[in-house]
C-alpha cells in the first residue's frame, strides 16, 4: 500500500510491504521483577505519595506522642515530682541525648543523603549495588563504635551523674538508672541507621512506629517492675524500648536490601562512578560526621544546661521542666513530620542537580511547619494550666505542681517556632552531604546565649527563668540559620521567608488571645482545651484564607478550585505565563512537582 510521509519539509511517496506481527515478548522472570521493584523504589515520589507518607508519619507519631503522655502520666502518678523522679530524669538525659544525636539529627542528616546518592548511582546503572556496598562499609563500624561508647557510659556512670547534676539529693539512685539507660546508645544507633535507610528508600511506616514501640516498652516495664524496682523500672523500660525500636524496623530494611535491583552487566565507563560506592564509609567518617555531630551535641546540650542549672533548686524543679518541655514540644514534633518525609526527596533532587525543586520544597515545608507549630504554641500558652491539670494532676502530682509546670510550659512555648525552624532549616545545610560548620557555630551561639541568660534566670525566677533562657537561645540559633541559608546547597530566599514568618507569628499572637479567652470562659478542662485549640486554629486558618500572599502559602479557595473538573479543563491549555515560567516569580507555596526534571 502507498503511504505518504513528511520528511525535511518535502513530501514523497513510497511503497511499503505489510510487516508480520512481532512475536510476544518472553514472560519476565524473577530477575526482571526484581529490576522493576528496584526501579520503582529508585524513582522519586510525587506529591500524592508524600502527602500519604506525611499523613501516616504524623498519625503514628501522634500515637507515639500520646503514649509518651501516658508514660509521663504514669511517672507523675506513681513517683510524683520529687527526688526520685529527679534522679531518674538525670539518667533520662542519656536517652534524650542519644535520641537527638543518633535518631533525629546526626544519623539522619548524614545517612539520608548518603543512601540517596547510592540509590541515584544504582539508578544510573553503577557496577554492583552501591546501596549494599554502603551498608557493608558503614554498619559494622557504627555498631562497634557505639557499642564501646555504651560500655564506657555504664562504667563511668558515677562521673557522669556528678557532672550533670552536682546538687542532686540522691546520686546513687541516679547512677543505677544511668547504667540502665546507657544501653540505649547502641540500640538507638541501630534505630537511626534503619530509619535513615528506610526513608531514603521511600519506606516511612516502620520508622514512624519507633516511638510507639519505645513507649510501649517503657510503660510495660514500669507496670511489671514498679513494686520491686521503684523508679529504676522506668530506666529498665528505656533499655527494653530501645530493643523494640530496632525490631520494628530491621525486618523491613532486610527486605529492602534483599529485593533491591539486580546488579546490571559490567559497564567499563561506569566503573569510576561505581567505585565511589565503596568509599562512602570513609566519607561518612572523615568528611561529614564531625560538623553534624557537633551541631547535634550543641543542640542537645541545652537540656544539659537546664538540668545543671536546675539541680541546686528545690526538689521537683527538674521534674517541672521535664513535664513542661514534653508537652510543649508536641506541636514541634508534629510540625516537623512533613520535613522529615520530604528530606529524602530534597536530597534526591540535589543528587540529580535539581536545586529549584529542592528550594520550592524546602520553602513550602518551612511555612507549613510554622503554621502547625503556631497553632500548637498558641494553644499551649492560652490553656497551659488546664492542659497540665488534665494530663498530670492526680496521685502524687498536686495543685502546686500544676501551677509551676504550667508557668514553665508557657515560657517554653515562646521558643517553639525557633525550635521548629532549627529542625527544618538544618536540612538545607546537610541535604547535599557537604561538610559545613556554620550550623554548629549557630547552635553554639544559641547555647552560649542559653547559658548566659540561664544563670541569672535561675537565680531570680527559678525554672521559669531557665525555660526563658532556652527560648532565647534557640530563637537566636533559628535567626542565624535563616540568615545564612541562602548561601547553601538549597538557596532558600531567607529575606522573604523571614518576612512571612513574622507575619505568621503576628497571626499566632492573635490566635493565642482568642484561645485564652475561650479557656478562661469555659469551666471543665476538656472542653476548655478543645475550644481553645479550635479558636487558635480558626484564627490562623482565617489569616491564611484572607491573606495568602502574606503567608507565602496558597489560598484555601484557590487550592480547592484547582481540584474541580472546571479548573482542570481550563488548565489543560497553559497560559502565556505558564508556557514561559520564571523561576524567581513562582509562589513559595505553589504546587511544585517534586519529580520535575525526571518525567519522560
Amino acid at each position: 500500500m502507498a503511504v505518504r510521509h513528511r520528511s525535511e519539509g518535502t513530501v514523497a511517496a513510497t511503497t511499503t510491504k505489510p510487516t508480520a506481527t512481532p512475536p510476544a515478548p518472553p514472560r519476565p522472570g524473577r530477575r526482571a521483577h526484581a529490576r522493576a521493584r528496584g526501579a520503582r523504589a529508585d524513582r522519586p515520589q510525587g506529591r500524592g505519595f508524600l502527602a500519604k507518607a506525611a499523613a501516616v508519619t504524623a498519625g503514628l507519631t501522634a500515637v507515639g506522642s500520646v503514649l509518651g503522655l501516658v508514660r509521663d502520666q504514669i511517672l507523675a502518678g506513681y513517683f510524683g515530682a520529687g527526688a526520685a523522679t529527679d534522679a531518674f530524669l538525670v539518667a533520662w538525659t542519656v536517652p534524650e541525648f542519644a535520641s537527638t544525636l543518633l535518631i533525629e539529627d546526626a544519623m539522619a542528616l548524614i545517612l539520608v543523603p548518603a543512601f540517596s546518592r547510592a540509590l541515584a548511582r544504582r539508578g544510573d546503572g553503577a557496577l554492583g549495588d552501591p546501596v549494599r556496598a554502603l551498608v557493608r562499609g558503614t554498619l559494622p563500624r557504627l555498631t562497634l563504635t557505639v557499642g564501646l561508647a555504651a560500655a564506657v557510659l555504664v562504667v563511668a556512670a558515677p562521673l557522669l551523674v556528678a557532672a550533670l547534676a552536682p546538687g542532686l539529693p540522691d546520686p546513687a539512685l541516679a547512677i543505677d538508672c544511668t547504667r540502665l539507660t546507657a544501653t540505649c546508645v547502641l540500640s538507638f544507633a541501630l534505630v537511626g541507621y534503619c530509619s535513615a535507610a528506610l526513608r531514603a528508600h521511600g519506606r516511612f511506616l516502620p520508622p514512624a512506629l519507633i516511638y510507639t514501640a519505645y513507649n510501649v516498652g517503657i510503660i510495660g516495664t514500669i507496670l511489671v517492675l514498679r513494686e520491686p524496682w521503684g523508679v529504676r523500672s522506668a530506666a529498665a523500660g528505656v533499655a527494653v524500648g530501645g530493643v523494640l525500636m530496632v525490631l520494628v524496623q530491621a525486618p523491613s530494611l532486610v527486605r529492602e536490601l534483599r529485593s533491591g535491583s539486580v546488579p546490571p552487566p559490567p559497564r567499563p565507563p561506569r566503573a569510576s562512578r561505581a567505585s565511589r560506592g565503596g568509599q562512602d564509609g570513609r566519607i561518612l567518617v572523615i568528611g561529614l560526621i564531625a560538623p553534624v555531630v557537633a551541631f547535634s551535641l550543641c543542640r542537645q546540650s541545652q537540656t544539659l544546661i537546664e538540668r545543671f542549672l536546675a539541680s541546686p533548686l528545690p526538689a521537683g524543679a527538674i521534674s517541672h521542666l521535664n513535664y513542661a518541655q514534653k508537652v510543649a514540644q508536641l506541636p514541634m514534633i508534629l510540625s516537623l513530620m512533613l520535613c522529615t518525609v520530604s528530606f529524602p526527596v530534597v536530597a534526591r533532587a540535589l543528587a540529580a542537580g535539581d536545586e529549584e525543586t529542592a528550594r520550592h520544597r524546602v520553602e513550602r515545608d518551612l511555612l507549613l511547619a510554622a503554621v502547625v507549630v503556631l497553632v500548637g504554641a498558641s494553644t499551649v500558652i492560652a490553656a497551659a494550666p488546664r492542659i497540665v491539670e488534665l494530663l498530670f494532676e492526680r496521685g502524687e502530682f498536686g495543685g502546686a505542681d500544676t501551677t509551676a509546670t504550667a508557668a514553665v510550659m508557657r515560657v517554653y512555648a515562646l521558643g517553639l517556632l525557633g525550635q521548629t525552624m532549627v529542625g527544618a532549616l538544618v536540612r538545607c545545610y546537610f541535604s547535599a552531604a557537604r561538610p559545613l560548620w556554620y550550623p554548629a557555630a549557630a547552635m553554639g551561639a544559641g547555647l552560649v546565649a542559653t547559658g548566659a541568660a540561664g544563670v541569672p534566670g535561675a537565680q531570680y525566677w527559678g525554672a521559669v527563668g531557665i525555660a526563658g533562657a532556652n527560648a532565647l537561645g534557640i530563637t537566636l540559633t533559628a535567626v542565624l540559620l535563616l540568615r545564612g541559608a541562602h548561601r547553601q546547597s538549597v538557596p532558600v530566599r531567607s529575606g522573604r521567608l523571614g518576612t512571612q514568618l513574622l507575619r505568621l507569628a503576628a497571626a499566632g499572637a492573635c490566635a493565642t488571645g482568642a484561645g485564652w479567652i475561650c479557656s478562661v470562659a469555659i469551666g471543665p478542662a476538656v472542653p476548655a482545651v478543645a475550644v481553645a485549640a479550635l479558636a487558635a486554629a480558626g484564627v490562623l486558618v482565617l489569616f491564611l484564607a484572607c491573606a495568602p500572599e502574606a503567608s507565602g502559602l496558597p489560598s484555601l479557595p484557590r487550592s480547592a478550585y484547582r481540584r474541580t473538573p472546571h479548573a482542570r479543563r481550563h488548565r489543560a491549555e497553559p497560559s502565556a505565563a505558564e508556557a514561559f515560567p520564571a523561576a524567581e516569580t513562582a509562589p513559595v507555596g505553589g504546587d511544585v512537582p517534586l519529580d520535575r526534571g525526571h518525567r519522560r
